[in-house]
C-alpha cells in the first residue's frame, strides 16, 4: 500500500471536550489534506514541549522512552498510522535494534506522534485512511500553525448533528472547513460516515 508522508500542521485546546486537544496532521506533498485527531492533554503537552524545544526540569514519560531506548541502541525509524476503526486511529512504531533487526510496537496514535518528534523520524499513513478521514483545504485557504482562531467557534453536540439532515451537515462541514474549524469538521465528517455505514 502507498504510504503517505505527514507532518504537524497545528495543536489547539478542544472547545468541545474538556482537558482534550486536537491535533492536526497535514501531507508534506501533494493535495493540502488535513487529518484531524482528538487527543489527550497529556500527549499535547508532550508533544507541544518537544516541537517548543522546551526542557522539562524532570523526564516526561516519553522521554523517559526515548533514554531507555537510546541506551540500548533502540532507534524507531517510523510512526505509520495504520488503520481508522469507529473513530479511533491505530498506530506503530517501526524500530529497530542494535543488529538491524526490525520490530513494529502497537501504540496509541498520541504516543506514537510524541515519540515520532523525540525520534526525529516520519510520521505515515496509507491512502485509503486519508481518504476516509482527511479534510482537503481549498487552494485559497491559508494553513495556520498555531492557534486555529477558536473565537466565535460554535460549539456542535453530536446530537445536534444526528437531527440534521445530509445535505445541512455537507453544508456545515464546508463551513468548518472555511473557518479552519478541524475539530468541528472531523466530527461532522464522522457523521456523515456513520451514514453512509447503515
Amino acid at each position: 500500500m502507498k504510504k503517505v508522508k505527514l507532518e504537524i500542521v497545528g495543536l489547539s485546546y478542544s472547545q468541545t471536550q474538556t482537558g482534550a486537544y486536537a491535533l492536526v496532521l497535514g501531507e508534506t506533498k501533494g493535495q493540502k489534506r488535513r487529518l484531524p485527531i482528538i487527543i489527550g492533554g497529556f500527549e499535547a503537552q508532550a508533544i507541544a514541549i518537544e516541537l517548543e524545544k522546551m526542557t522539562p526540569s524532570r523526564p516526561l514519560t516519553h522521554d523517559l522512552f526515548r533514554s531507555f531506548a537510546t541506551s540500548f541502541n533502540i532507534v524507531v525509524d517510523e510512526v505509520i498510522i495504520y488503520n481508522l476503526v469507529d473513530g479511533i486511529f491505530y498506530a506503530r512504531l517501526v524500530c529497530q535494534n542494535e543488529v538491524g533487526k526490525s520490530v513494529e510496537i502497537d501504540a496509541r496514535t498520541s504516543d506514537a506522534i510524541a515519540l515520532a518528534v523525540r525520534f526525529n523520524c516520519p510520521m505515515n499513513t496509507y491512502e485509503f485512511i486519508l481518504a476516509k478521514a482527511g479534510i482537503l483545504l481549498d487552494d485559497e485557504a491559508p494553513v495556520k500553525t498555531d492557534n486555529f482562531n477558536e473565537e466565535d467557534k460554535m460549539e456542535v453536540e453530536e446530537t445536534s448533528l444526528i437531527k440534521k439532515s445530509a445535505d445541512e451537515l455537507q453544508q456545515m462541514l464546508e463551513s468548518a472547513l472555511q473557518d479552519e474549524d478541524y475539530e468541528r469538521a472531523s466530527k461532522i465528517r464522522d457523521e456523515l460516515n456513520n451514514r453512509k455505514k447503515s
